[in-house]
């Protein structure tokens, strides 16, 4: 069972990940891909290969039991964003609304031990981009991400949370009705198979998803060594968008944030700032121009009606995936792009 070899591939010790995205990117099976990687992990054990495939069946049957949704390597609802990164997850396992993966999202992140200033600055920020549409993903963590998350409830929004665990063991355990709140218009995800606990290990993997799902990043209060920063690194390395929010020099609580600053993140004084960024106020100006062809290499191979994966898009366009969803999403928020499920684009005609 081709799902149940992807579950296997990331039972696989985390350093193999890459290699085993790099062999799907190939387009080798999942079924030959395990079995090569697993004989090179475990060259003495050949029944470590039946044992991979006993867990990932037992992984899918708690799965079924609980309403936990499998999204694998290659399905249609698998999130488009997250096929650009380096190390995508062979399987992503959901709970709530799937079709909040497949949406222009922007993460906030920040400090666990947030000052009441950056939990009032991340719930703002979250709720004013909620309400124009934009998803907020971050990692249900104590603090800033929280309260990006209600933030976004707040104002009728949809927000994702990642989590460094199982999506039927939410942690810390406080957040238990929040992540239920979040399943009702938004998701909770993992990389990782129901049933498995939190793992200091596994929160700073789980980063490169929160930006991989994401246009940008926006940092809220970060200490000098705090995990934000990892996920302002993933971002850099996924050619995201970082973002921070100055905050007060005195305590050194935002040292983090302040060196990003330094490097050349974009200032964040409201959700105007990261709107821009994303190229929203392009929209209108365009939008004056309504008459103008598609000179736009992506709009030029796109028909009116048409949808199109993106393996089609980059082949018209002569992009590459990496360039190509970012520019995407830019024509997303312009209004000349629009989503349609399933990974597929198709344009419009007159900007929304």
């Amino acid at each position: 069972m081709t799902d149940a070899d992807l579950v296997a591939l990331s039972l696989l010790p985390p350093r193999m990940w890459r290699d085993a995205a790099d062999a799907l990117r190939r387009g080798d099976s999942p079924s030959s891909t395990l079995t090569r990687l697993a004989a090179v992990r475990w060259p003495n054990d050949a029944a470590r290969l039946a044992t991979l495939r006993a867990d990932a069946a037992a992984a899918l049957s708690r799965a079924l039991t609980h309403g936990i949704v499998c999204l694998a390597w290659g399905a249609p609802a698998y999130p488009a964003a997250l096929t650009t990164i380096i190390d995508p997850p062979a399987v992503i396992w959901t709970r709530g609304c799937v079709e909040a993966l497949d949406a222009i999202a922007v993460a906030i992140v920040g400090s666990r031990a947030a000052s009441p200033y950056a939990l009032s600055v991340a719930t703002q920020l979250a709720g004013d981009l909620a309400v124009r549409g934009v998803v907020i993903a971050s990692g249900l963590a104590r603090g800033v991400d929280s309260a990006a998350h209600r933030g976004a409830l707040a104002a009728g929004g949809i927000t994702v949370a990642v989590l460094g665990s199982g999506v039927d063991v939410v942690y810390p355990r406080e957040h238990a009705a929040l992540a239920a709140q979040i399943d009702e218009r938004g998701a909770v995800i993992s990389e990782l198979v129901p049933g498995t606990p939190p793992n200091p290990f596994f929160f700073p993997l789980r980063n490169r998803i929160i930006s991989g799902l994401s246009r940008a990043i926006v940092v809220v209060e970060a200490s000098e060594k705090s995990g934000s920063l990892i996920t302002a690194r993933c971002a850099l390395e996924q050619g995201r968008d970082v973002l921070a929010v100055p905050g007060n020099v005195l305590t050194g609580r935002n040292r983090g944030a302040h060196a990003l600053l330094r490097d050349g993140a974009k200032i964040v004084e409201s959700a105007d700032d990261i709107l821009e960024e994303l190229g929203v106020c392009e929209r209108t100006a365009r939008g004056a121009r309504a008459g103008d062809g598609p000179a736009d290499p992506v709009l030029a191979c796109l028909i009116p009606g048409e949808a199109c994966d993106l393996d089609a898009i980059a082949e018209r366009s002569g992009l590459g995936t990496t360039a190509l969803l970012p520019r995407l999403f830019e024509l997303e928020l312009q209004g000349t792009v629009a989503r349609v499920g399933g990974g597929r684009f198709v344009r419009v005609d007159k900007p929304c």
